[in-house]
């Protein structure tokens, strides 16, 4: 059956789009839309045009299985430019979503109609690259040019009721009477002389042409954003054309740029991140007939940050818990916390009152264990000691009903010797969400060597529900993100005594794109984490600017200095402290360049990453990578430490392992396999 059918009706030409799931814009859904245009321009029964799509959604966008093929025609370009051409009006019949190339076949319609649930957007930026099929010209020209920068160069979409406020869809239609609603309209606009072309329209685009202060001012608006990346910077220049440039010279630098972006090292890398997320999913061993456990109501004990925020997923996914503390001053501070996240929230229109008190409605405080029987799921998130932890799974396992889940959140401890305790160690699973777990992506699923593959799919499963990326990893300390993030760590520590000054260490890392670095995370999250007045020995840096109240940004100095807006500058006192250290540790101060710093801090975590690998405590490079992009803030659009290290070349990070070796220490041993694949002229990816 072909993809695309067509059928005469009043006057009308209804051209159908099946390709499921998504009725990606393959070669064949093009070649259909081809010949459906060409059969309306030679019929002259057919007055007007209705394109249409069965299934869930409009054309969501290009089939990314032809991704790194080579091209056969016709080019979705040459598609759009053979709609906008027709001599009969089009009409574009939008539901779902209208995606990248999706959306641009609905520039070339003369006419758009959607229902209220549909979503429009240009995401390409996403994966490094522009719309190139006439995206960024007519856009402007549809919308005006501040609309479109912003749907342009933020790849988010937007919802049909807003598009229809911008011009770009003509009307709405009755969310469940589409179809009929697009034939009204279509036999509405069928008698006019003459239709909207997209390409020939300049009344959106002249204010622009007037002011074109308009795109400075864009970027430096969004200049946070998009710093690091190279696809925004050449969205705003193709948006620039649409306006200075006639629309077929627009087009064609358009294309120079989108051929220039296809071709460099970020759109792979983001591509890499495309294709990583939907594989990370993936769980090699599981048989596809493993059945789900049904989770219709969750427990969470502890009711302080992480508590709150992991509860805040589940009553966000419609999911009720029940959240436990030991005194009800905790328990009362943790659920207004909790209220005060979502009318923040609300306050900001991305929920309303009836959603915040919906969700609240679904949240149960309790005291006592008992009121956590009949949980599907429960989740510790108590203090990170192994014996607190055990007690409490100890607790929880005489409890609890049988078949359900007992997760602990632990960020480092052994997910076997915890579910140990119970006598249900299959049911035992490590859920570590990161912080502020309401709003980090990543959520690291550690499976245990007796946790079942229903428990594991379920997790699974519910990382979606909960709308998080979820990466599975074997028990080792620190799993796969704070197992590398220690090799980081301690080479900041290290060099630091060196010569390295702290805020050159963290320039070096927020220049590569990381968020910040190793210093400026200690002075935030607080240096006296885990220390103890009464047992401090000056033993570290750390310990000495902790017993001089050098604590973080809390007291105003940790590493840094810090004025009454928190912003941090070099402190001399640190400066003396690390000198003095240094000294008695006998190291030897001397200049330390910026190409150090980065092999010092970011090879020896490709090296752990390499060994994660070899002991199987990840199921693939990429899932590394996943959890460095979502949970620590690696910059995107080199792919994460793997793919990096891929494109740095493998044999270059051996070389730049050994050149260090004496730094690392005594223990310090190259990844076998780094050294295989480097020998090989293999990759990661």
């Amino acid at each position: 059956m072909s993809v695309i059918t067509t059928r005469k009706e009043d006057g009308l030409l209804i051209v159908s789009s099946n390709n499921p799931p998504v009725n990606a814009l393959g070669q064949a859904v093009r070649a259909g839309l081809a010949a459906a245009i060409k059969e309306a321009s030679g019929d002259s029964e057919v007055r007007a045009v209705v394109i249409r799509c069965e299934g869930r959604t409009f054309f969501a966008g290009a089939d990314i299985t032809e991704f790194g093929k080579p091209p056969v025609g016709p080019s979705l370009p040459e598609v759009v430019d053979l709609i906008e051409a027709s001599t009969k009006p089009v009409v574009a019949a939008i539901h779902g979503t209208a995606l990248g190339g999706g959306l641009e076949v609905a520039l070339g319609c003369h006419y758009r109609i959607a229902v209220p649930s549909a979503k429009l957007g240009l995401p390409e930026v996403k994966l490094g690259i522009l719309p190139g099929a006439g995206g960024t010209q007519r856009l402007p020209r549809i919308v005006g040019v501040g609309d479109a920068l912003q749907m342009i160069v933020t790849g988010d979409p937007i919802g049909a009721k807003k598009a229809a406020d911008i011009g770009l869809v003509d009307r709405l239609a009755d969310e469940s009477a589409l179809d009929a609603d697009a034939i009204v309209f279509a036999k509405e606009i069928a008698g006019k002389a003459s239709h909207p072309k997209s390409s020939e329209r300049a009344d959106k685009i002249s204010e622009a042409a007037a002011n074109p202060q308009v795109f400075e001012d864009f970027k430096q608006k969004n200049a946070k954003r998009l710093r690091g990346f190279e696809a925004p910077a050449a969205c705003i220049e193709a948006v620039r054309a649409a306006v200075e440039l006639p629309y077929a010279d627009g087009v064609k630098k358009e294309r120079t740029l989108f051929m220039k972006l296809v071709m460099g090292d970020q759109s792979k890398a983001l591509r890499h991140v495309f294709f990583s997320e939907r594989a990370a999913s993936k769980i090699d061993d599981i048989p596809a007939d493993t059945a789900l456990i049904p989770i219709k109501k969750v427990g969470v004990l502890g009711a302080g940050t992480m508590g709150g925020g992991i509860s805040m997923n589940f009553l966000s996914a419609g999911l009720p818990v029940t959240i436990l503390e030991r005194e009800q001053e905790a328990l009362d501070r943790g659920v207004g916390i909790i209220r005060k996240n979502y009318e923040r929230t609300a306050s900001r229109g991305k929920m309303t009152d009836v959603q915040v008190e919906k969700a609240m409605g679904l949240l149960t405080p309790t005291l006592s264990y008992d009121d956590l029987a009949d949980c599907d799921l429960v989740i510790e998130a108590v203090f990170e000691n192994m014996d607190v932890k055990k007690e409490v799974l100890k607790t929880l396992d005489s409890i609890v009903k049988d078949g359900a889940i007992l997760a602990t959140n632990t960020s480092y401890l052994d997910v076997d010797e915890i579910a140990a305790v119970t006598k249900r160690p299959e049911s035992v699973i490590g859920l570590h969400f990161f912080s502020p777990a309401n709003i980090m992506r990543l959520l690291e699923i550690v499976r245990g060597d007796k946790t079942s593959a229903s428990v594991l799919k379920t997790s699974m499963a519910l990382s979606k529900q909960i709308k998080k990326v979820a990466v599975v990893a074997g028990v080792c300390h620190g799993f796969i993100g704070n197992r590398m993030l220690r090799q980081r760590q301690d080479q900041a520590q290290a060099i630091i005594l060196e010569g390295a000054k702290p805020w050159d260490v963290d320039r070096v890392l927020t220049e590569f794109g990381l968020p910040m670095g190793p210093f400026q995370m200690a002075d935030l999250a607080g240096l006296d984490l885990g220390w103890s007045k009464e047992t401090s020995s000056s033993s570290t840096v750390r310990e000495v600017l902790c017993e001089r109240d050098r604590r973080g940004q809390k007291t105003g100095k940790g590493f840094y200095d810090y004025d009454e807006n928190r912003r941090g500058s070099p402190s001399e006192e640190v400066e003396e402290i690390i000198a003095e250290f240094a000294a008695k540790s006998g190291k030897e101060q001397r200049d330390v360049s910026d190409q150090e710093i980065l092999e010092r801090l970011l090879y020896p975590m490709v090296n752990e990453g390499a060994k994660i690998l070899e002991e199987g405590k990840a199921q693939r490079a990429s899932d590394i990578d996943i959890v460095w992009l979502n949970g620590y803030g690696w910059p995107a659009y080199t792919g994460g430490p793997m793919f990096w290290a891929d494109t740095v070349g493998l044999q270059s990070i051996v070389d730049g392992l050994k050149k260090h070796e004496t730094a690392f220490g005594s223990g310090f041993e190259i990844s076998k396999l780094l050294k295989e694949k480097a020998a090989n002229g293999e990759t990661f990816n």
